[in-house]
């Protein structure tokens, strides 16, 4: 039961992953991640098409080898991040949720840029 939970739990982040490819404000990498956790322990061969996969694999072997982002992936998420924030200005009613969603932001900017880029870049 365990085994097909993980499964199905893999399945819906590499969905939200593949989401937050096109959707702003939608984040792919922890999706990524996590998706990369749960087919671990649910499907190998998921597992194995994850890292192999030509968009996504070098994000996942640079994380579980140094814990390291492309200055590639950092420069992209924080420019959709600033895109979702800018879109959110515009449409957003409450300030109070702005400033929540803006302190999120920021805190995700700030872990992306302190993380080392990897060995290979």
């Amino acid at each position: 039961m365990a085994r097909f939970a993980a499964l199905i739990l893999a399945y819906l982040f590499v969905g939200l992953a593949f989401i937050g490819v096109f959707l702003p404000g939608l984040p792919t990498v922890p999706f990524l991640l996590l998706a990369a956790w749960f087919a671990a322990r649910g499907s190998e061969k998921l597992h194995r098409w994850l890292y192999a996969h030509p968009t996504f694999g070098q994000l996942l072997i640079d994380w579980e080898r140094e814990k390291a982002v492309s200055r590639k992936a950092k420069v992209l998420a924080i420019v959709m991040l600033i895109a979702s924030w800018l879109f959110m200005y515009w449409r957003l009613g409450p300030h109070w949720l702005l400033l929540v969603i803006s302190i999120t932001f920021v805190s995700v900017s700030i872990f992306l840029i302190t993380r080392p880029l990897p060995s290979r870049s």
